[in-house]
């Protein structure tokens, strides 16, 4: 009999890191369909003293109490930018945190999702956004045009 597999197991794509509009970004090297796991987020916990203090651009937030940092070279999720109109979203269990895709996926496009309005205002508002929705908008300086969704 086989086994059951969860719906958050990753499914092997092939993904690979390469320079984006926003620096580096990941990108997918086969169709991805829509509504699968992609890729887990993962990192080393942290302190809520340490985000706090801290604000680091890895830093994800799993509950007010729990935080782990992404900076690590393991996690190849951390190369996914942020899209106020993104093909992936980040959900999960029990402190966890998976990447699953929104839309179907061509090969060659670059995995992106929604940072979230607390992340947007700190890190990207200030700079202007520089996904695809807000290139070259008025919403590139003055903000963003779309509205957040907490990851």
């Amino acid at each position: 009999m086989p086994t059951r597999r969860s719906k958050y197991t990753p499914g092997g794509y092939k993904l690979r890191v390469r320079t984006s509009k926003a620096g580096k970004g990941l990108f997918t090297e086969e169709d991805i369909p829509k509504g699968v796991c992609i890729v887990e987020y993962i990192g080393k916990p942290i302190s809520e003293e340490k985000a706090l203090r801290d604000e680091g651009k890895y830093y994800f937030e799993l509950s007010p109490q729990r935080t782990i940092d992404g900076n690590i070279k393991e996690n190849i999720a951390r190369y996914i930018n942020h899209s106020c109109a993104g093909n992936c979203e980040a959900t999960g269990p029990r402190g966890r945190i998976f990447i699953f895709s929104r839309k179907r996926i061509k090969a060659g496009e670059e995995l992106t999702y929604d940072y979230g309005k607390d992340y947007f205002d700190r890190h990207i508002k200030p700079k202007g956004c520089r996904c695809e929705k807000c290139a070259g908008t008025a919403a590139n300086k003055n903000g963003r045009s779309a509205r957040a969704k907490r990851a």
